[in-house]
This record gives C-alpha cells, structure tokens and sequence, in this order.
C-alpha cells in the first residue's frame, strides 16, 4: 500500500511548454541555438505550450483533476538571463506567482533548478567544460533560495546529468550538440557534481526556512530474468557497472550517483577510464558529496539480464514483437520496482519517482475526446510495480507521472506525446485524455483502483518477457 502522505503528481520542464514572451526578458539558452540551427526536426519552442500565459488555467485543471504535486524547472535564463549577474525581476515574479497559483489549487510545488536550458551567455565562455559554471550555479542557486524558499519547501538541483553530459556533449544528441574528446565529458561530469553540491550548499545557507534537497539521475534499468537468486545479483552487479564504449559511457547509474550518494567514485569506472579521468580531489568529493534528504529516480525501461554460467551476467535479447511506446521505447512495468529496489538497497534514502509515462500516437477521436487505452494499461502495470516496492518496505514517497501535458520533445521537436492532457499545438487547446480522469481514480483511491493483483487473480503474468 501506498503510505497516506504519498506525493501523487506530474511532471514537467520549464523549456519544454513555458514559450516566450518578447517583453519576459528572459536571457537566450543553448537550446534556443539549438533550434535555430536547425537541429530539432524544424520545431521550435518559442510557444511550446505557450504555459508562461496559461498557467492558471492549467493548474485549475490540474486541481480538477485532482492532481495533489507538481514537480516543474526553473529556467536558469529566466532568472539570471546571462546565467549570473544581473537577476531578471520579472522571471522571479512569474515563477512566485506560479508557484502561489500552484498552492492555491491544493498542488504542492517540487522546484527543480536545471532541467537542460543552460544560458547561452554560459556556454560561450565553455558551458560546463568551464569549471567556473560550478560558482555560476551556486550564485543561481543562492537566488532561487533567496527568491522561492518561503512558498517552497522541496526542490531537486539537478535533473538526468547523464543526459546533459552523454546526449549534450558526448554525442551531441542534444544541446549545445557538441562532441568533445573523452577527458573533456569526465571534466564536464565533476563538474556537474560540484555543481550540485555547491547549489546544495547556498539552498541551505540562504534558505528562509528549513528545506529538503534532492537530485534526479535517470538511468534504463537492468530487470533479472527470473526472480532466483543468481539472475537478481547478475542484474544488481550489470545496473551498477560503466560501459566500456567511450560513446556510451555517459549512461550509467554508478558514475552520477555513487559520488553524491556515497561519497566515492565507482572503482570499476576509476579503473576503466584511468587515462581519461582529471585529478579528483579530496575537497572534490567533499563539495559533491552533501547531505540530501531524497533522491529521484527518472525511470521508463530497461533491458533484462540473467546469469551466465561462466558466473558472469549476460544480456537476455528482447523477443520478436515485444511491446514499445509511440517512441519506440519497450514497455517492461518491471523497470520500476527493480529500480527502486536496488537504489534503495544501495543508497539507503528515500525515493521519489520523479519521471515515469508513455509517449502515445494520441490523437482527437470523432467524438471530440482522446482515447489512450495503452497509456492507462502502463500506467496501471508500471504504478503496480512502484506499489511492490512499497509493500516490500521501500521508502517510495511519490510519483511523478511524466507529463502532464505534451511537450517540447527536445531534439524531436513535437513528435512524442507524453502528456494525459492533449495540446493542440496550433491553438493551444488543452483536452484531458481518458489516462487523466484514469489517473484522478488511483489519486482518490490511493492506488486502490490499481490492477496490482491481475497476475494473482486472472493468471495473467505482468512480466512482459514471458
């Protein structure tokens, strides 16, 4: 069973639905430039969900339906237009006012500092190969305490640092679309972590009142094939470990969690990428390795694992057919509650889910409405398994479903709709989905409504590899 207090909620990210206003004096981000060199399948974000001028009428939607938190993005450029100096008074104003929208709806805020749209006037001087960006975001986090700790009271740092290394500056997938020599994505890498330790550090200094801190790594989780002892150890053992393929290495749990979490880097990546790795100092992990109150895990797949009989792990291929999303990404509810399990057996802290939903080919049926079976189906399998980890003793305490409303899908423009709540991106209209009045049911009910018992009572096995 969910715990009373359980935070039911949605996500979403500033440069994702906010837009622009030609009057905001909100500063220029790299994915700004990004879009304008042509790198987002002709789309740009410039309305998005034009959310900057409509938010009161989505949190009064939110509230009907019968959404309880909501963990949104600051956008740096709107506070700190050149990422440091000069505060930008209207973004400061837009955000308060947001926020005691949000609270006057019954929503509780969940403030995250950086969620990708680092300013430009940064990333000319280096972005985050630059290690003076660490003292640069501490001074923005220094203004968000200063600014918003008096109506908020949880706030992440940082959300997915594997991305913002391996897709921005590893691959250059996403913004500022660079490809940098493999010891410049290892600098880049501390410096995020010091980055976030320092915003941990000047949150609790300039805070107004008491505050918890959190941060929000991602990562595709390695499911064990079976339950017997052996697959679940060879999948802890896999989850845990660094690819060895230099344009993959980004794209780990261990790298960005250990040093915040716990304090050390991870030995078997030290090892493996020893040629490759700056200096990391004492004073390093000390900055980086600040008490936080709860971590957030941005979970939607994973890929499954078995153990070999060399006593190694070996990787378990996905069968002929098997299930995806509308962006092609495979459907496996179990995901969630190995993921929860083996963070919170390694990193002992409270957890939030702070990302999780389904990009669907949605569209406006005959009847007016937006029919999404299969996004009730996930959601129902995926929550179902986050309920597991809670009955097991995992210390869960909310779920963000990603998102609610479709979005600005980064590099992909607007292909993907991951919202319960339909946009018509040519007029703005919001139409909730059937997923949103589904979803308002398991909030009412606590998750009571949830199909968590199908297997036992249908014989219908949730595991989607068998």
């Amino acid at each position: 069973m969910f715990r009373e207090d359980f935070a039911w909620g949605v996500a979403t990210s500033a440069y994702q639905i906010e837009g622009t206003d030609p009057d905001d004096g909100r500063g220029k981000c790299i994915w700004d430039t990004f879009s304008e060199e042509g790198h987002t399948r002709g789309d740009n974000a410039s309305v998005a969900c034009d959310h900057m001028h409509r938010y009161k009428e989505d949190f009064a939607l939110m509230k009907e339906l019968g959404i309880r938190a909501y963990r949104f993005s600051v956008n740096w450029c709107r506070i700190l237009p050149n990422g440091t100096g000069e505060i930008n008074p209207k973004g400061i104003a837009m955000y308060r006012d947001m926020i005691m929208e949000m609270r006057a709806n019954g929503i509780e805020p969940f403030l995250t500092m950086y969620h990708w749209d680092l300013p430009q006037a940064l990333e000319d001087k280096g972005g985050w190969l630059n290690p003076e960006i660490v003292d640069a975001f501490g001074e923005y986090a220094k203004v968000i305490a200063e600014n918003f700790s008096d109506i908020v009271e949880n706030f992440f740092t940082i959300n997915e640092p594997q991305c913002i290394v391996g897709l921005g500056y590893v691959t250059g997938v996403h913004a500022p679309g660079r490809k940098l020599p493999l010891e410049d994505t290892f600098k880049i890498s501390i410096n995020v972590m010091k980055a976030h330790g320092t915003a941990v550090k000047k949150l609790r200094e300039f805070a107004r009142r008491p505050i918890k801190i959190g941060y929000a790594p991602t990562c595709t989780v390695a499911i064990p094939a079976s339950e017997s002892p052996e697959d679940i150890e060879a999948a802890r053992e896999k989850y845990f470990r660094m690819s060895d393929k230099g344009n993959n290495w980004a794209w780990n749990v261990a790298w960005f969690s250990d040093p915040v979490l716990l304090g050390e880097f991870p030995a078997q990546g030290l090892e493996l990428f020893k040629d490759y790795i700056p200096e990391i100092t004492k004073e390093d992990i000390e900055l980086i390795h600040q008490p936080i109150d709860f971590v957030g895990q941005n979970i939607y797949n994973g890929y499954y694992i078995k153990a070999g009989s060399n006593g190694k792990y070996e990787d378990v291929p996905m069968y002929p057919g098997f299930p995806q999303t509308g962006v092609n990404w495979p459907v496996m509810s179990e995901c969630l509650y190995w993921g929860i399990r083996f963070a919170y057996e390694r990193y002992h802290l409270p957890i939030y889910i702070t990302e999780n939903g389904m990009a669907c080919h949605d569209c406006i049926s005959v009847d007016g409405k937006v029919h999404d079976p299969n996004r009730q189906d996930f959601l129902d399998r995926y929550i179902s398994a986050v309920e597991r980890a809670c009955d097991e003793g995992m210390d869960v305490r909310g779920y963000f479903l990603w998102s609610f409303t479709d979005n600005f899908e980064w590099e992909q423009g607007f292909h993907g709709r991951f919202g319960i709540v339909y946009v018509d991106f040519r007029t703005g209209k919001r139409i909730p989905k059937d997923s949103a009045y589904w979803y308002k049911t398991v909030i009412e009910s606590n998750g009571g409504t949830l199909a968590s018992t199908r297997e036992q009572a249908t014989g219908c096995s949730l595991n989607r590899f068998e």
